[in-house]
């Protein structure tokens, strides 16, 4: 949404008879390393113990009221572009399969490692109010969620939504996370696929971890804004446009 992040408390639950403390603490050491590199500092916590590993925070941060990213700020004509390829979902179920190779296994970890911050800072400063991240209801479910809250809908250039290596292949083989099908699921009554082949479609839904940014921009601001996130080593993938909705918001897919 724009903000800054400032500090985060912490919650670990963790099974201490079957794991051990030490690799509590590379969990925790790795957060800590995250949340430096994003400026934001860890204050505490609380841990417990549990029998399924779960980690993650609460964050408290900044953000100017009339600079902020919203998921109903979208307008017809506005252009839609994708900060991070999909497929992170498909390769974390293929590695668990032993069916991704080592590319796809570093693709998919290089794209998760990369903060959304400087993406985010730039579609602020780029005067960019529509947007949304892309995480675990994949492409189709945020972008439908943004639709609905805007009223408008939209049209997306499959063929120019980049995927990581590889995630459409293990698509079709049948390597597909639980949270991907819900997603498919859910889409499929908002969604106007045509004949975009089953395995794209699947990409489409697939259930992203630290998935990029989803940005609606106005088109005059669309030059300098993707030029800016090239030069900051971000991808600037232009993947469709809004239009007015009919009646319903409606995702049509080309």
């Amino acid at each position: 949404m724009g903000g800054t992040p400032l500090t985060a408390l912490q919650l670990l639950s963790w099974p201490r008879d079957e794991l051990p403390w030490s690799l509590a603490a590379d969990v925790i050491d790795g957060a800590v390393e995250v949340l430096t590199e994003a400026g934001c500092t860890l204050v505490g916590g609380h841990s417990i113990d549990d029998t399924t590993p779960k980690f993650g925070f609460a964050i408290t941060g900044t953000v100017h009221p009339e600079r902020m990213i919203t998921n109903d700020a979208a307008r017809p004509g506005d252009q839609l572009v994708l900060t991070k390829p999909l497929g992170t979902g498909l390769i974390a179920t293929a590695i668990k399969n032993g069916a991704a190779s080592p590319a796809m296994r570093d693709a998919a970890i290089a794209s998760m490692i990369r903060l959304n911050a400087s993406a985010s800072r730039l579609a602020v400063n780029a005067g960019v109010r529509a947007g949304t991240d892309v995480t675990g209801f994949g492409l189709l479910g945020h972008l439908t969620e943004m639709l609905r809250a805007s009223g408008v809908s939209a049209v997306v250039d499959a063929s120019a939504v980049p995927v990581l290596p590889g995630a459409a292949r293990i698509a079709a083989n049948g390597h597909v996370p639980g949270g991907t099908k819900r997603n498919y699921r859910s889409a499929e009554d908002s969604v106007d696929f045509g004949d975009t082949p089953q395995s794209i479609r699947t990409v489409l839904a697939d259930a992203q971890t630290s998935g990029g940014l989803l940005l609606a921009v106005r088109e005059p601001d669309l030059p300098d804004l993707v030029a800016a996130l090239v030069e900051a080593g971000d991808l600037a993938a232009i993947i469709g446009h809004i239009e007015l909705a009919s009646q319903t918001s409606m995702v049509v897919v080309r």
